[in-house]
């Protein structure tokens, strides 16, 4: 393929990424087909932008999340600033870096293993659905995965540059400072760094106790010119890639020192609260019984990977194929088998109960996935020389990534049910069919080894593959844009157009309507935010909350505001779409009714 080609296909696949993020920009998120988008967090999450952009000051109220998303609140209000505040404005923060991630991971994972991969990764990252809706949404998640395939890609330019490596680290800090969620990448990223540093020492110390030996009888010149050669070329090598690793770690070190000194000491009373006592105290259980519910929920509790099985099976395959060449495997290889399996560890400790906390596993898959469609076969050559005590040790995690395997195909049946007593049923299944190929890898080994190996499709069937992905996918979002509606975004201009700008009024569907008016919304979290003087606040007039499906569809929080009014009444509804309906509705009370 020729450089122009190249250039001209990835333009094209760049015009498509654009046109899925970019078009009917101010629709409701998908409610029919749900990927876990929730309407009302995009407001919340860019207060404090909307806050500096129409008052002046970053901070309103005790709802601040700058405090757990400054990369994300600065460029939102960059957004603001330059083309004023809404919905579309918000979202185009989003929608920029969804596109400027096709880019970056189509062009990384080209360097990886050529131009064909290269182009299938940015098209299977171009049009997948879910990362398609979250590139579409004001919310986090689109920035941090951007900012995560950056340093990706930066860390494929590192190998032979090593100066990169030192923007990588920074890219990984701004990714974390998107999204704390992002750490997992930022330790997979200095795990990386580290376990070169240690290999380049290591050899080093062999190549040192060799030069000590006394050079063997018989040897001719030019094999000795030869074999000099090859050293100079192996220390060249490895002081390359010592240097990668060295501007890599201090690249993060003084990247968060600097934010550290800048932001997060001057404010860490907020930050603490926010990051960890909201996010880790509050949240998750860490008792045994709660681990193991998310490492059996991990492939089930959603559809994410249903949606996108093939890529899925791809990517576990090039993840395992990376392990398997592991010694030869380039630094950029490596990070994207631990991005992987880092990030599946963080969900399953941490929490994996929202849909939204998958998203960063979908480039890494595709590049995984890529790299795969191109070689021809499900492992690499390398694959052949484990041996099968080798493959006892590793069952456990063979017999798991059965279990992520079999996990989205036995949650079809359920795909309407979330409730636990179904999930079991899934769990079960998804369990028996892991057991059967985790077992059937296992006790074959050798043989499946050799068949693995073995180069089975030609480029044109790998080409028919990924158009039967883009064709699902397309298909997918072709049935979102058939069912679209603007129930939210009109919603919120129905509020401005009955209240005065500045008006306060409580609840999170305060700020969810808040993109497209100038009330002033009072936030109420469930223990945080303007939780603590929620049912005293007699100088706020108003709340927002559903009334369908119910009121106070938000939480108990909201019905206490209620309770503490001396009496409430309904002075305007609004249609919403939230729930799988799309028919919701939402209402303007005071709380405090004139007689």
């Amino acid at each position: 393929m020729t450089r122009g080609r190249f250039a001209a296909a990835l333009t094209a696949i760049v015009l498509l990424a654009a046109a899925l993020r970019g078009v009917f920009p101010a629709a409701d998120p998908p409610w029919r087909s749900t990927v876990g988008v929730v309407w009302h967090d995009e407001g919340a999450w860019t207060h404090n932008a909307r806050n500096k952009a129409l008052f002046g000051q970053w901070r309103q109220d005790e709802w601040n999340p700058v405090y757990i998303a400054p990369v994300f609140t600065a460029l939102e209000y960059l957004s603001f600033r330059a083309f004023g505040v809404g919905v579309r404005q918000a979202r185009l923060v989003s929608e920029a870096a969804g596109v400027l991630s096709v880019i970056l991971l189509a062009l990384g994972v080209r360097r990886l293993a050529g131009d064909r991969a290269g182009l299938l990764a940015g098209v299977l990252l171009a049009v997948n659905y879910v990362y398609v809706m979250y590139d579409r949404a004001a919310i986090m998640e689109a920035l941090m995965a951007a900012f995560i395939v950056a340093s990706w890609y930066c860390s494929t330019r590192a190998e032979r540059e090593p100066r990169w490596g030192a923007l990588a680290a920074v890219m990984a800090t701004l990714a974390f400072f998107t999204k704390a969620a992002a750490a997992f990448y930022v330790g997979a990223l200095g795990l990386v760094a580290v376990i070169r540093l240690m290999e380049v020492w290591n050899a080093g110390a062999g190549r040192s106790r060799a030069l000590d030996l006394p050079p063997k009888g018989g040897s001719h010149e030019s094999e000795r010119e030869d074999g000099s050669r090859e050293r100079e070329a192996a220390a060249g090598g490895a002081r390359a890639q010592r240097a990668a690793a060295l501007w890599t770690l201090a690249g993060l070190a003084i990247s968060v020192g600097i934010i550290a000194t800048v932001f997060v000491l001057p404010h860490w009373r907020d930050y603490q609260f926010y990051n960890w006592q909201m996010s880790v105290t509050r949240k998750p259980s860490y008792d045994v019984t709660s681990v193991l519910q998310r490492v059996t929920w991990f492939p089930i509790l959603h559809d994410t990977f249903s949606r996108m099985w093939g890529v899925l099976c791809l990517g576990v395959f090039g993840a395992w194929g990376t392990l398997a060449r592991w010694r030869r495997a380039a630094d950029a290889e490596r990070l994207l088998f631990l991005w992987v399996v880092v990030g599946a560890l963080e969900l399953l400790i941490h929490d994996d109960g929202n849909e939204r906390r998958f998203v960063f596993f979908i480039p890494a898959l595709i590049a995984l996935g890529s790299v795969v469609l191109v070689r021809g076969s499900l492992l690499p050559a390398e694959i052949s020389r484990v041996s099968r005590r080798d493959v006892l040790i590793l069952a456990p995690g063979i017999l798991y990534s059965a279990y992520v395997l079999a996990g989205p195909l036995a949650r079809l049946p359920f795909l309407e049910e979330v409730h636990a007593h179904v999930l079991r049923h899934a769990v079960r299944l998804a369990a028996a069919g892991g057991a059967v190929l985790g077992l059937a890898v296992i006790a074959g080994w050798p043989r499946f080894a050799s068949a693995a190996s073995r180069r089975t499709w030609r480029p044109t069937v790998a080409n028919a593959l990924v158009l039967a992905f883009v064709a699902w996918n397309i298909a997918q979002f072709g049935e979102w844009a058939a069912n679209r509606s603007y129930k939210n975004y009109e919603a919120s201009r129905q509020l401005g157009r009955a209240l005065p700008p500045e008006t306060l009024v409580q609840g999170k569907l305060a700020n969810g309507l808040s993109l497209e008016n100038r009330i002033r919304p009072i936030f109420i979290g469930h223990g945080f935010g303007n939780y603590a003087d929620r049912k005293n606040r007699d100088d706020v007039r108003y709340i927002l909350t559903y009334t369908s499906p119910r009121l106070g569809y938000e939480g108990s929080q909201i019905t206490d505001v209620l309770d503490a009014s001396s009496g409430w009444r309904i002075i305007m509804n609004f249609d919403v779409a939230e729930t799988p309906s799309g028919h919701d509705s939402a209402a303007l009370i005071e709380k405090r009714a004139r007689h």
